[in-house]
């Protein structure tokens, strides 16, 4: 198999199809933006479009599928997210209750897709700028965890806020954090730097999601917004059902990570 950060888009998602690429997607399609997936019945998309809107930097929207549609018409019009994920997760009344590699059989005429920015966007710029991504070095998912921090209510959804992190030194961190700014629909600038404790991380080597990395001396954990908020919203709300991605395996677009780029 050749290098995966030199696929397009179209080629690493038949890969996906095919489940030839049943693993996290950080470092894959290099250039292009990657996307959480949440999907919902009809009657929650207007809430939770709103949630979305009010909550910008865990849930930035890259693309809204049409009800029983399931090309997503400005991310990548040929393709299929219902096969196009490495892994999905199902929710029903906020119970995780599976995880698997095609959602065909459940998905219904009455489902709304949201396409939510994902950080593995701006990782790239991090590597062209030499600041270290640890879980692709160590060749694992991001680390990620339910914190503190409350989103913003609307309608029915609400819930804590959930971050990625990437350990680095400060003034790695420096960087990163101008780095990033220039990403504000991929969640931007981090949310917090330092002390996991102060925003309700108990174990930083116990994530929620994800896989622990080596945080090395003289490296500081630097958190941000994560597009897994929708899930722990899920757990937290408990609606019907609820489609999503597995953390880490995401839904690569066509759409260039310099399109999203503030310069």
């Amino acid at each position: 198999m050749s290098n995966p950060a030199h696929f397009s888009p179209a080629e690493a998602r038949k890969l996906i199809r095919e489940k030839n690429w049943v693993k996290p997607t950080s470092g894959v399609a290099n250039g292009y933006i990657q996307a959480n997936l949440a999907v919902l019945p009809k009657e929650l998309a207007f809430d939770f479009l709103l949630f979305c809107q009010r909550n910008p930097k865990p849930c930035p929207i890259i693309d809204v599928i049409e009800p029983g549609d399931v090309a997503p018409q400005v991310a990548a019009p040929s393709a299929n997210v219902k096969t196009d994920i490495p892994k999905y997760r199902v929710y029903k009344k906020g119970e995780f209750v599976e995880e698997t590699t095609d959602v065909t059989e459940i998905w219904d005429e009455n489902m709304v897709g949201f396409l939510i920015g994902c950080s593995f966007t701006f990782e790239e710029a991090l590597l062209k700028n030499e600041v270290p991504i640890r879980h692709i070095e160590e060749n694992c998912n991001v680390p990620m965890y339910i914190t503190n921090i409350p989103c913003v209510k609307a309608g029915i959804f609400e819930g804590p806020m959930v971050v990625s992190m990437r350990p680095m030194t400060e003034k790695q961190a420096i960087r990163a954090v101008q780095l990033t700014s220039r990403f504000p629909s991929v969640h931007g600038a981090p949310v917090h730097i330092g002390n996991p404790e102060v925003i309700g991380i108990k174990d930083i080597h116990n994530p929620d999601f994800g896989d622990s990395v080596t945080i090395k001396e003289r490296e500081v954990p630097v958190f941000w917004a994560c597009g897994v908020t929708p899930q722990a919203v899920a757990m937290h709300v408990k609606p019907e059902i609820m489609i999503t991605h597995a953390p880490g395996h995401m839904f690569i677009t066509d759409l260039k990570n310099e399109q999203f780029a503030i310069l």
